[in-house]
């Protein structure tokens, strides 16, 4: 299942970016999250930063899909209930073998009323690898004639 957590990209670049996603009530995950307090799931709002840091892996050129591959020091600080506007902050650390991209991001949320007042939901570290499809040796997954 595909969640789109990015409405809109506001920056771009090989470093960094930012994007924005409103959460609405009619979004397929709030209905059972909770069912009497309705709030974005925090794995969600990982995502999002997830998502805006593939959108810096294709400014840098990454062909491949990119995928999650470590997450270290998340930090949830708030709820995020539907009728809000998150937008999603990465920057780029360091990058390492194998294309890995090692991000720094948080989720903010944003009163689009009163843009100076943002408040943290989330944040943390986390990488982001390529797949590489077709990597595996052809031998596997082939036992050869059953006895």
């Amino acid at each position: 299942m595909h969640f789109d957590l990015v409405d809109r990209v506001v920056e771009a670049s090989a470093e960094g970016a930012v994007t924005l996603k409103a959460v609405s009530l009619a979004e397929e995950y709030l209905q059972d999250h909770f069912p009497s307090y309705p709030v974005l799931p925090g794995v969600l709002m990982l995502e999002a930063m997830v998502q805006a840091g593939r959108v810096v892996g294709k400014q840098r050129g990454v062909r491949e899909p990119l995928v999650l591959g470590e997450v270290r020091a998340l930090k949830y600080n708030r709820f995020v209930p539907p009728g809000s506007v998150i937008r999603a902050v990465v920057t780029l650390g360091k990058t390492g073998e194998e294309g890995m991209l090692d991000f720094r991001g948080r989720v903010e949320l944003v009163d689009p009323l009163q843009p100076d007042m943002v408040e943290t939901a989330a944040s943390g570290r986390f990488t982001l690898r390529p797949i590489r499809l077709g990597s595996c040796s052809a031998e596997v997954g082939t036992a050869g004639p059953m006895a």
